[in-house]
């Protein structure tokens, strides 16, 4: 998987991509809009309130709209 950004593909293709990463139990490179990265394993995407939240295995929840983009990570995701 490429990087591929949310801007790019649109907030609903977007889901489509992580829910993809959760069923596949791969890590991602995640990086937010506001500059941080990180790597983790998805663990699901929620809707709460109307707001659609990424959850990870070890990094805190993140509303899918801060996401900037997401690539496949080459680490291996933790059993």
């Amino acid at each position: 998987m490429s990087r591929i950004f949310q801007d790019d593909v649109g907030q609903c293709d977007f889901i489509d991509v992580l829910e993809e990463a959760v069923l596949r139990r791969r890590p991602v490179a995640v990086q937010l809009r506001e500059g941080e990265t990180f790597i983790d394993q998805m663990m699901d995407v929620v809707t709460e309130a109307g707001t659609e939240f990424a959850v990870f295995r070890s990094h805190v929840r993140v509303p899918v709209s801060e996401i900037e983009a997401v690539s496949r990570s080459e680490l291996r995701a933790m059993s």
